[in-house]
């Protein structure tokens, strides 16, 4: 038995239609559109690629992908560690092809290491057969959770677990 909880995207309320971003954002027409979940101690989203995202034939261009772990690593940071963020690096590996016509794909984050001032998340994405196709380790610098809230417009941890 599975315990995926979905997280909330509060930003939709807090800025409405201006609210724009491209990884997630149901607003932007060219953008993924992603919705997250929890699973246990990590952060997934499906994802259903399309051809405007190709970079060689049927293949995924290796920079949405690298997008793709990006924005899962942020939405870590918001709904586990109670706090925003901002990408310091991003060291990703690409193993196979991600294909455009191989179905829907899984992208996951965990936690690999923390503190107060640094996060270190592990991504993947996952083909429709199984295949871990990229990863990706982020590594975000972290605001403070006041300074967070008070700068960026985090909503706070609580707003993207109520329902």
């Amino acid at each position: 038995m599975s315990d995926k909880k979905k997280i909330i995207n509060p930003f939709v309320q807090q800025k409405g239609d201006s609210y724009n971003c491209f990884g997630c954002s149901p607003h932007n027409n060219i953008g993924f559109n992603l919705e997250f979940y929890a699973e246990g101690e990590m952060v997934c989203a499906s994802w259903l690629p399309e051809s405007k995202y190709e970079g060689y034939m049927n293949v995924v261009h290796g920079g949405i992908q690298a997008t793709l772990m990006d924005e899962i690593a942020s939405w870590y940071i918001y709904a586990m560690l109670d706090t925003a963020g901002v990408t310091n690096k991003l060291d990703v590996q690409y193993h196979k092809p991600l294909y455009v016509s191989g179905g829907e794909v899984l992208i996951k984050a965990r936690l690999e290491e923390h503190n107060r001032k640094m996060a270190l998340i592990k991504t993947e994405i996952i083909n429709s057969k199984g295949d871990i196709c990229s990863t990706a380790n982020v590594e975000y610098y972290l605001f403070p959770s006041n300074v967070a809230r008070a700068k960026y417009m985090y909503p706070g941890k609580e707003a993207f677990w109520k329902e």
